[in-house]
């Protein structure tokens, strides 16, 4: 690209309204992650016989088990919701390089 056109990129109001949004999903679904992944551990850590309950009286597993899938679809699901919104990304990047193209 010459820098005529990275330079209509870098000024165009949507270029930056693409950054943001981008930003502040990928630092929320950051977070929302660390707390997740955060929490089982600390858990883990300060209780881990909270997490030895078992789930019947009758029965081994405990209910860590179940806690610890959700940790790990938790990142799946998150990971859609990202893929999800990145079509809402694409179509807004497809307009600013048109328009730093005219």
């Amino acid at each position: 690209m010459n820098e005529t056109i990275i330079d209509r990129i870098q000024h165009n109001p949507k270029f930056a309204e693409l950054v943001q949004k981008k930003t502040s999903l990928s630092w929320l679904l950051s977070s929302v992650m660390l707390v997740i992944y955060y929490g089982f551990i600390l858990v883990i850590a300060f209780s881990p016989s909270t997490l030895g309950i078992p789930i019947s009286s009758n029965n081994v597993t405990t209910i860590g088990i179940p806690i610890g899938i959700m940790v790990i679809l938790s990142a799946f699901v998150l990971t859609g919701i990202y893929v999800r919104r990145a079509t809402e990304f694409d179509q807004l990047t497809r307009e600013i390089i048109e328009e730093a193209k005219q």
